[in-house]
């Protein structure tokens, strides 16, 4: 499968059965905490990346290979934004035809002030966008979008979908450690978050491998700063323990650049996931990503994490330097 991948575990969405549609890293925005690394260069053009009928083909595949109970959600998320594919409606109401099992897509919601983006998202069952932070300052500075999406109107689209969304809109916060995490920035991105009256906020932490090596997640203080500001609608998403399915793949080497393309893994969760292949083969597919040119290891905080080999990731020792607005 080169599109479709999971199901992997989700604490929000369960085994949740992905569903790619852009090349890794077809993004407009840059974060600072990617766990896919730098956007270079930064895309905001909308597109058919990948013939709709090849992706809609691997999907149905997939769920004739799975028994009932098996997938809990089916999510538009992957190697980038997945609403910069100007097929993703017509993919929504073909999966909701094909199956009853619940629709979510995690986007960065940037393309939400568009009718068309609104209009083609209207019948997922969950929306899940990204809103970082409650100023332009700040939403250039962790988000580092394309030049033509302000902060404005990340704000006016998410507030003019959910006027007419009748799903599921949980708003993800990405907290990082000196950047809004702050009172003042925890403030003003409560007072947006109000005007745009998400049913939910989700708080995360950048537990995987982040884009810029200084991206270190907020602690417990803030965590609980967080949750006084924000109040009770947030609530903190820690990582998700739970199998990722690997059986939909013959060949070990490409059941994992399946999932580490959009998912990078700590080792141990790697080995973990391989469990259902002999301990020989595992060692040998882990020797042969090394050097195959097709997988890449990064380390942080202090630990290795596996991903794929075009994700761009500064080397440590070359990008010693402190987050916008910190001192040294």
């Amino acid at each position: 499968m080169a599109y479709i991948f999971g199901p992997v575990p989700s604490r929000r969405l369960g085994q949740s059965l992905g569903v790619d549609t852009i090349p890794l890293k077809t993004c407009n925005w840059n974060c600072v905490y990617c766990q896919l690394g730098r956007s270079e260069p930064l895309i905001n053009e909308r597109r058919e990346y990948i013939p709709r009928e090849i992706i809609l083909a691997e999907l149905e595949a997939t769920l004739r290979s799975h028994r009932p109970g098996e997938i809990d959600w089916v999510t538009f998320v992957g190697s980038g934004e997945p609403t910069l594919h100007n097929g993703i409606g017509w993919l929504i109401r073909q999966v909701k035809a094909l199956t009853e099992i619940p629709v979510a897509v995690i986007t960065n919601g940037s393309l939400l002030y568009l009718s068309e983006v609104q209009e083609e998202l209207a019948l997922a069952d969950a929306v899940l966008p990204t809103l970082d932070a409650g100023s332009a300052r700040l939403y250039r500075q962790i988000n580092r979008p394309h030049p033509t999406l302000t902060f404005e109107r990340l704000v006016d689209g998410l507030k003019a979908f959910r006027q007419s969304y009748r799903g599921k809109l949980w708003i993800e916060v990405m907290l990082v450690k000196g950047l809004n995490d702050g009172e003042e920035a925890l403030r003003d991105l409560a007072a947006v978050l109000q005007e745009i009256g998400p049913d939910e906020v989700h708080v995360l932490l950048p537990d995987r491998p982040p884009a810029e090596t200084w991206v270190q997640p907020t602690d417990d203080e803030g965590l609980l700063r967080a949750a006084a500001i924000l109040g009770d609608i947030a609530h903190v998403v820690h990582p998700a323990a739970g199998e990722f399915d690997l059986s939909g793949y013959d060949d070990v080497m490409d059941a994992v650049i399946a999932i580490i393309t959009r998912h990078p893994m700590r080792e141990d969760q790697l080995e973990a996931a391989l469990n259902r292949w002999a301990p020989a083969q595992v060692r040998a597919t882990l020797a042969g990503l090394r050097t195959s040119g097709r997988a890449q290891r990064i380390e942080r905080y202090g630990v290795r994490f596996w991903s794929a080999a075009p994700a761009h990731y500064p080397d440590p020792a070359q990008s010693q330097r402190t987050a916008p607005g910190q001192r040294r």
